[in-house]
């Protein structure tokens, strides 16, 4: 990528000395003699650095510089400054010039001027796409983790990021493994090629090779088209397989071929691809049990979790709760054209004892709920679909019996087991969906 530059001197000798030195080091340059043209330039063209002299013949340097960083934000301006003129030039970094050179001009000094400059615009552009991406996982405009957790991960994503290895994500369902895959890809050099995600639980066995690798035609019954797979839609981009540990055993066996070789087949092809993506992955069981279990390959894990980020459950960092919880209404009631200024303090210990087992996004859909709900200016306890968190009976129109009071434990341990998965929670229980909320309604478990 070349970097453009925009020089902006009034002395030609010196304009036409520069611009070819700086051409020949490879850069991208556009000349001005006056603030006229650089207010001609506005619209359309957009440097990543500007050369600019402190005097001009029609405008002071230090009178364009405001326009120059209101027009364009994320470039960088140096200041090139003549004998005499320093104190405008340390005026001009006040104001948000990037820095100044002097005059007669060192090259190699502005060549690593420019380099630092350039630098630091790329960094306050990725630290803008941080701050976006961390927005969307907080689900507020601006990020409001509290807890020195989840800072952690923030600061872990930032460094893993712009590198290529693969990456596993841990947690509980709605912990928000998906929006941390978004950040990493948002973060990443690929992050101008397509981030393809796929359900590994949501595909039929028989068909998830042929949607990842593709498939000729008459590969398998009913394969009348070619089928081009899903590393294939990713290429230059991110794959991002969720919940790995439901891919059956025997693909996972080829994911780890492909890791490993860079290559892949299509389905009864023969011809061999580049596997040009790289791999996040995510899974919301502990990793010890879908080894142990069976549910996810050894040499798998090692090659594709060679950085892992584990994402805690909302319980586990309760000093997000309320942060998180204020943003979500702010957002929620200004959608729906209420003012609702905040929760009442009895609503404020409902939302920090409860356990949350559908975490984050459990907590966004409580507060979406809560905003309908509520017939005031603030959220009261009885707005709330949760009460306090407890293990023993709601409030039901006749006590539960010693064997439904154990029923209604064993649904309350599973499913904080699997983080509010209801089909999981379901099928470790040996009961039918719709069962398990059946039960949960006749319990008070909220859904």
């Amino acid at each position: 990528m070349r970097i453009k530059l925009l020089l902006v001197d009034d002395d030609e000798a010196m304009r036409e000395t520069l611009g070819e030195l700086l051409e020949a080091k490879g850069f991208a340059v556009t000349c001005a003699i006056n603030a006229a043209e650089v207010e001609a330039l506005f619209k359309g063209f957009h440097p990543d650095v500007v050369l600019l002299d402190v005097f001009l013949p029609d405008r002071s340097g230090m009178d364009l510089l405001p326009l120059i960083k209101r027009e364009w934000p994320r470039c960088e301006v140096i200041m090139l400054t003549g004998h005499g003129s320093f104190d405008y030039a340390v005026e001009a970094t006040k104001r948000g010039a990037f820095h100044f050179q002097p005059k007669p001009v060192d090259i190699k000094s502005l060549l690593l001027l420019i380099q630092r400059a350039w630098e630091h615009q790329q960094l306050t552009q990725e630290t803008r796409q941080l701050r976006r991406a961390v927005s969307a996982l907080s689900g507020a405009p601006s990020p409001v983790f509290h807890s020195a957790s989840m800072k952690g991960i923030v600061r872990t994503i930032e460094r893993i990021a712009p590198s290529d290895v693969s990456v596993l994500i841990t947690g509980e369902s709605g912990s928000g493994k998906e929006v941390v895959a978004d950040l990493i890809h948002a973060l990443s050099p690929r992050a101008k090629g397509p981030l393809v995600k796929v359900n590994c639980a949501a595909l039929p066995r028989e068909l998830i090779e042929s949607e990842l690798f593709g498939a000729v035609k008459g590969a398998y019954t009913g394969s009348h088209v070619d089928r081009e797979g899903l590393f294939r839609q990713a290429e230059s981009g991110t794959l991002f397989l969720d919940e790995l540990s439901e891919m059956p055993i025997e693909t996972q066996s080829k994911l780890l071929r492909v890791l490993q070789e860079k290559e892949f087949r299509q389905v009864g092809g023969r011809v061999t691809h580049r596997a040009d993506c790289r791999i996040l992955a995510a899974t919301n069981r502990k990793i010890e049990d879908a080894l142990r279990e069976n549910k996810l390959r050894e040499d798998l894990y090692y090659r594709i979790g060679a950085i892992t980020v584990a994402i805690p459950p909302l319980r586990e960092r309760r000093e997000d709760i309320l942060p998180m919880a204020n943003a979500f209404l702010a957002q929620f009631a200004a959608q729906a054209g209420r003012t609702i200024v905040g929760f009442s303090p009895a609503a404020h210990e409902i939302l920090e004892r409860f356990d949350w087992p559908g975490n984050v996004r459990q907590l966004q859909n409580e507060v979406q709920r809560a905003v309908l709900m509520c017939e005031g200016t603030s959220v009261e306890a009885e707005d709330l679909g949760i009460g306090a968190q407890s293990d023993g009976p709601a409030d039901t129109a006749e006590a539960l019996s010693p064997m439904e009071d154990a029923e209604r434990k064993t649904i309350l341990q599973a499913l904080r087991q699997t983080g509010g998965n209801k089909l999981e929670t379901a099928r470790r229980l040996g009961i039918g969906r719709q069962t398990l909320y059946n039960k949960m309604r006749r319990y008070g478990i909220p859904i």
